[in-house]
């Protein structure tokens, strides 16, 4: 329980009482018993932060690696894969042990990702039994490392367009793999520059000479440690951080492999050079074998999200125990006579703290909404094609958003701790190298939002995979722009807002700024407005000829901001669903005012918008700043306890001058 400040003067609210262990309860949810599992690994293994700073990079990268195949004899990594190739038959609880793992060394977390997540997932997902029973018993145990070799050094975003070729020998029954020029090497490959023995190769197949799009192909790199004839491979050496990891570069010079080497459970060659699908597009072919991949964004998302929470267990602790300046007159009952004051009594420090506090929170629950249903997917208890790529939406979105928030929270909690949290003892420095790269990898985040907005103009309907840019535009301003303009009616939305909320015209002056269908009536409304507005100027640029290219160059930032817009929404949604559905407790008191937090600082940080479109007065605006700054002082004296229900090992907050 917190033990400082302990009451809110003069605010007449009761402050809750917060049950930690109850609340990790809650957080761990269903996968209580498997985090617990991680967290006791993490701290058997805690040296590995020692190790980070103290070897040189090769030794380093050993360590990772040898605490990568330890932790897999535990059964933490091996959760997503089937029980009969020694798995948990379990991927929900896989994504909520990979979550976990992040309080950890970021370095651990990235190999784990890409051995199990990226390589095995590849093989599992995209493979049929041959390859399952020659790969999976030897990779889910780290016996087989493997590395997932799809970006190339002139294609990142743009999978459609690599450069690697697979061109089918119908007389040997093999595929030619070949590097067709420096833009088509593979790089940034994780565990390609030591341990990978097996590569899952994205290439351009041909086969009798016609090209039939990306397809991934299982490439031996190294034998017995060397590596094979044909293959070359390069290091691409110290980045800003994640040196643990052996990202490499790798050239294929006609390297041979079996025809049974292609992955083949959405296609496959004939020995005699026939090619077959069950997908008779090939657009949608291609996006169905890129849409199996999805847990990889779903993973990184709740890694950022709680990389972002170490960093702010430690920046809390540290402002209940820092003093700075003397206590003013009405400063916190425990600041006893000349005494300095605690820097989370500040204003401005829990301003800075808290509503990131209650965000963070917002985006659990975001995830756990998001890994249910990649569960539910993938488990076949939803089969729904709609089903799947609203999840594919929601993973890139709720991706994006959350390593953005993991960015944002640890440069501010470094700010927050001075000086001391410049020092590297305090995970300040690891964390910010460490995760940076969250935001590009697994996708860049800009263009996952574009995917998002994307399902949005075309409301993920079935011609969705077959849409490039152009065609969007197109579909958009075709059939596609009424309908995007009927649902999005501002005089409907506003019919359904009334239903909700007293106060007629006016439901935004009448309604409380605590009551979440008014929130959540905010950021629907501005969802819905972006949504028209970006349909229109798509549509009043094809009406003037436009190049439909050019269209939708002009309107990307729109874009962006819909697509942000719109998974704001679903964090708040999540939210405020998940506090509605606990019984009454101080633990439900607790989340509901971190909710109001949440929902008022995002209307906060946009209020130009809303002022801009009507529907905020400048005394209401003032009036949600005031509240904000009211709802920080009521969740301050339960941030300690709000930081501790996350169940972070002391040993992964490695400050001790910070954190006592």
């Amino acid at each position: 329980m917190t033990t400082d400040n302990a009451s809110t003067p003069g605010t007449g609210h009761v402050r809750p009482e917060v049950d930690v262990q109850a609340l990790t309860g809650l957080l761990d949810g269903e996968y209580a018993e498997i985090r617990d599992l991680v967290r006791t690994n993490l701290v058997t293994h805690a040296s590995v932060l020692d190790e980070a700073e103290e070897l040189g990079i090769d030794a380093f990268r050993e360590r990772v690696r040898e605490r990568v195949v330890e932790m897999a004899a535990t059964g933490q990594t091996g959760m997503g894969f089937p029980r009969e190739y020694g798995g948990g038959g379990d991927l929900g609880a896989s994504i909520a042990a990979f979550e976990t793992l992040a309080f950890g060394d970021l370095s651990v977390l990235v190999k784990v990702g890409v051995q199990f997540g990226l390589f095995g997932g590849a093989i599992l997902q995209l493979g049929t039994a041959r390859h399952h029973d020659a790969y999976l018993p030897d990779l889910v145990t780290g016996r087989l490392m493997g590395c997932f070799a799809m970006t190339e050094s002139g294609h990142g975003s743009n999978v459609q367009a690599l450069g690697t070729l697979a061109r089918y020998d119908p007389a040997a029954q093999e595929f030619v793999i070949t590097t067709q020029g420096d833009g088509a090497r593979k790089d940034y490959i994780g565990n390609a520059a030591r341990h990978a023995e097996l590569a899952v190769v994205f290439a351009q197949l041909e086969v009798g000479g016609k090209s039939e799009g990306v397809h991934a192909f299982v490439v031996p790199i190294r034998r017995g440690g060397d590596v094979v004839p044909g293959v070359r491979i390069e290091d691409d050496g110290r980045k800003m951080g994640l040196n643990g990891v052996d990202n490499g570069r790798i050239r294929f010079d006609g390297v041979r492999v079996p025809r049974e080497a292609l992955l083949n459970r959405f296609a496959d060659v004939t020995a005699d050079g026939v090619y077959e699908s069950p997908i008779e597009s090939p657009g949608r072919r291609f996006f169905t074998m890129l849409g199996t991949l999805v847990q990889g964004r779903v993973s990184v998302g709740g890694a950022g999200i709680n990389a972002a929470k170490v960093a702010l267990a430690i920046a809390v602790k540290y402002a209940v125990r820092r003093r700075q300046f003397e206590a003013t007159s009405d400063a916190a009952s425990d600041a006893g006579p000349g005494e300095e004051q605690l820097l989370l009594d500040y204003g401005l420090h829990q301003r800075r703290l808290l509503p990131l506090l209650a965000r963070t929170y917002a985006l659990h629950f975001a995830q756990d909404v998001v890994r249910t249903q990649l569960h539910e997917v993938f488990s076949g208890i939803e089969g729904d094609p709609h089903a799947r790529r609203l999840l594919e939406s929601r993973a890139a979105g709720t991706k994006a958003l959350g390593t953005w928030h993991a960015t944002r929270v640890i440069q501010e909690c470094r700010e927050a701790c001075g000086g001391a949290g410049y020092l590297a003892v305090n995970r300040f420095a690891a964390l910010k190298s460490d995760s940076d790269v969250f935001t590009t990898f697994e996708g860049d985040n800009h263009v996952l939002l574009q995917l998002v907005a994307k399902g949005l103009l075309t409301h993920y309907a079935s011609e969705f995979e077959d849409l490039d840019q152009l065609g969007l535009v197109r579909h958009v301003t075709g059939l596609a722009v009424e309908t995007v303009l009927e649902k999005t009616s501002a005089h409907k939305l506003l019919e359904r807002v009334r239903d909700l909320l007293p106060g007629g015209d006016e439901w935004d002056q009448e309604a409380g700024l605590l009551d979440p269908e008014y929130q959540l009536a905010m950021l629907r409304y501005r969802e819905e407005h972006m949504l028209a507005g970006v349909a229109r100027r798509l549509k009043r640029g094809i009406d003037r000829k436009d190049n439909p290219g050019a269209v939708f160059s002009r309107v990307q930032d729109h874009v962006i901001a819909l697509a942000r817009a719109h998974v704001e929404r679903l964090v708040l949604e999540a939210f405020v669903d998940r506090v509605r559905t606990l019984p009454e407790s101080g633990n439900k008191a607790a989340l509901a005012l971190l909710c109001d937090l949440h929902a008022l600082s995002t209307i906060e940080a946009d209020r130009a918008w809303f002022m801009e479109h009507g529907r905020l007065t400048v005394q209401r605006s003032k009036a949600i700043s005031r509240e904000v700054n009211e709802l920080c002082r009521r969740v301050r004296p339960l941030a300690v306890d709000l930081v501790e229900a996350w169940g972070i090992p002391s040993e992964m907050l490695r400050a001790p001058d910070l954190v006592g």
